[in-house]
Formats: structure tokens, sequence, C-alpha cells
């Protein structure tokens, strides 16, 4: 089922405004629907910078850049580019940078797609291995608590963090 209504851009807006208000300035991504409002917004913010990525890794060391200049930034990704970005959260960890994700989930909560459930599964425990707090949204309502949280732990705490958006929040593509 995917979920195209109302109650889910409400949500989705809600998270896009959530990181302008937290400070968020760069948004890189490699194109995906779950970040459709969010990548849509952020294109036509003039107050934000929109950066496409040929592959996720590219946002994590994005994410260090942004934070060397200055700015604070967010990676959107699906979860199946957390398997590229493995090797570079080591840069992450090592230089104690600030960062944020924000996933769109697959390989969980209705899943029709097997090959989605090998990297769904192994995001979690794959970013934790790397020191990235993941925080859950699995309903419309964890959306904004979830973000507020991850803002204060990102840019205050300088910690790296990832919001995990479930496909129970998202809906599952139906197949």
């Amino acid at each position: 089922m995917e979920q195209q209504g109302s109650a889910e851009s409400r949500w989705q807006d809600d998270l896009y405004d959530l990181l302008r208000e937290g400070g968020v300035t760069l948004f890189s991504y490699v194109p995906d629907a779950g970040h459709k409002v969010a990548i849509e917004r952020a294109l036509a913010d003039p107050g934000a910078i929109a950066v496409p990525l040929t592959t996720e890794q590219e946002g994590v060391a994005l994410a260090a850049g942004a934070h060397l200049g200055g700015a604070r930034s967010v990676l959107l990704m699906q979860s199946s580019g957390t398997g590229n970005c493995t090797n570079m959260l080591s840069l992450i960890a090592n230089g104690l940078f600030p960062f944020l994700a924000v996933i769109t989930m697959r390989g969980d909560f209705g899943e029709a797609n097997p090959w989605q459930y090998a990297m769904g599964q192994a995001v979690q425990p794959t970013l934790e291995a790397m020191g990235v707090i993941c925080l859950r949204a699995e309903t419309p309502a964890d959306v904004a608590p979830a973000t507020t949280a991850a803002l204060s732990m990102a840019f205050t705490a300088e910690r790296p963090v990832a919001i995990l958006l479930s496909q129970r929040l998202i809906g599952a593509k139906a197949f």
C-alpha cells in the first residue's frame, strides 16, 4: 500500500519544517519517493541547498564538510543505501562530527519485495555498530518528537543520529 494522502504530507511537511527550524540548511539526498516532499521543498527553499548524490556515502562526507563550514546538514536516503555508507561512517566516528540522517525503511512492515529484507534488517545493527544512534518513527505522531530529539542529539550533543522512518509510516510499495 502506497500512502500519498494528506496525512502523510502533513508529517512530511512537519519533518521538513522541524529540520529547517533546527538550522538545517544543507539537504543531501539520493532520490527516493519516501523523501519526495523534503526534496521538493529543499529544492524550492531559497534558504536551503539541496544536493543530489550519486551514492549515499557522499552525503556522509558532505555532512562532515558542512560542519567544518559552520552549516547543519541532513542526509536523506533509503535503507538500501546504508550499506554504501558503512566505511564512510568511520569518518564521522573518528572526526567526532555531528551527523543526521533520515532513512526511509524497506524490508520491514509489509514488505513484498524479498530483495529488500537483507539490507532492511541490517540497517539498525549496522548503524549502531558504527556508533550511530537510531530513533524509529512508526506513526505520524512519532515523527516530530524523533526529529526534535535527533536535532538536539546531532547538533547540540554532536552525536551521529539516524531517524528511521518505518514502512508502517511511509507505506510499503505494492507489487
